[in-house]
């Protein structure tokens, strides 16, 4: 294929071209996102991370799908954080078991100094000596606190938008939607990847997945890495009773975002143990290239690896294992 039949990249993605998309016949649209995917990244790689929650429950945000809300009564007990010799040994059977990633979480409204951040950035150091990709998600975070991650090898960090600016104050009161952005473009002139995505099935509108992943598609450069969740409904949360999604909205998401955003690694992530091996397929047909691997996701259930691993095996997808350098600083477009 000739360079010239490559599209451009853009950052001027509306909402409205995006809800186009998500509007589209099926059919139409998943071969566009995987002509698109196969343009931009290698056909039959998937990536493999795992997620662990190193610091859990107790949380003082109001978001409405979460049980490690304090806001909520759940079955997530508040637990103390992991040492970092715990979190080290699980990085390393995450490697043993094929991942490539290991992303840690906190669960935090924002990163706290002390102890508990230079115990983070051990981590950080830990798991990016043992070849593998460092993502931390721990809520807000200052200029300061970006550059000693920066510095200690983080890889990526995520911090999610969750939905659109208008839907955001029925899902979350503790933090604004302009927060979320401020920690976005704090993490970026760090020097360091931005893992950023959303939920689907809160009770938004068609529109407001447009909405969010326009937002996502504007940023220049575009996130490295998008995960796209299924709401998990869980007893004791405000959602606890949405009804589950549609699979094919979750193949529809992943088609646009692969759509809007050629390079990103598309995560498959909360949600996934709801889907049928057929609608994971159709998801990767759509451009994800990456699950979150491992039984547990945070809180929540998630496939068990021996499961993935026969599934990448039956349709001939392979782990991706080459490691993400993290973004030069001197490269962030202003």
């Amino acid at each position: 294929m000739v360079a010239s039949s490559i599209p451009a990249l853009r950052y001027d993605w509306t909402a409205e071209e995006v809800l186009d998309l998500l509007q589209q016949p099926l059919m139409d649209l998943v071969h566009r996102a995987q002509t698109i995917h196969r343009q931009f990244n290698p056909p039959n790689q998937i990536q493999l991370a795992t997620l662990l929650s190193v610091k859990t429950g107790g949380c003082s945000e109001d978001c409405a799908y979460c049980p490690q809300s304090a806001h909520y009564r759940t079955t997530v007990e508040p637990q103390p954080i992991h040492p970092v010799e715990v979190v080290l040994a699980a990085a390393e059977r995450a490697k043993a078991a094929g991942a490539s990633r290991f992303c840690m979480g906190w669960a935090w409204r924002e990163i706290r100094d002390g102890k508990a951040f230079d115990q983070m950035l051990e981590m950080v150091r830990g798991v990016r000596s043992l070849g593998m990709e460092a993502c931390v998600t721990a809520g807000m975070l200052t200029d300061t606190q970006a550059e000693k991650l920066a510095a200690a090898g983080l890889t990526a960090y995520n911090h999610n938008l969750d939905t659109s600016p208008e839907f955001y104050g029925q899902i979350i009161t503790t933090r604004t939607y302009g927060d979320r952005l401020q920690t976005l473009e704090r993490v970026r002139q760090a020097g360091i990847s931005v893992c950023c995505g959303g939920i689907i099935g809160m009770g938004e509108g068609l529109s407001d997945r447009a909405r969010m992943l326009s937002i996502l598609a504007s940023l220049n450069p575009h996130p490295e890495s998008v995960p796209i969740n299924a709401l998990v409904a869980v007893a004791g949360t405000a959602l606890e009773a949405q009804p589950p999604i549609d699979p094919l909205e979750l193949v529809r998401m992943c088609a646009a975002a692969r759509i809007a955003m050629p390079r990103a690694r598309v995560r498959l992530s909360a949600g996934r143990s709801q889907l049928s091996r057929e609608a994971q397929v159709l998801c990767f047909l759509a451009g994800a290239n990456s699950i979150f691997y491992g039984d547990t996701l945070l809180t929540t259930g998630n496939p068990a690896e021996e499961r993935d691993r026969q599934l990448l095996a039956d349709i001939g997808a392979e782990p991706l294992v080459s490691c993400l350098e993290t973004t030069p600083k001197n490269s962030v477009k202003k």
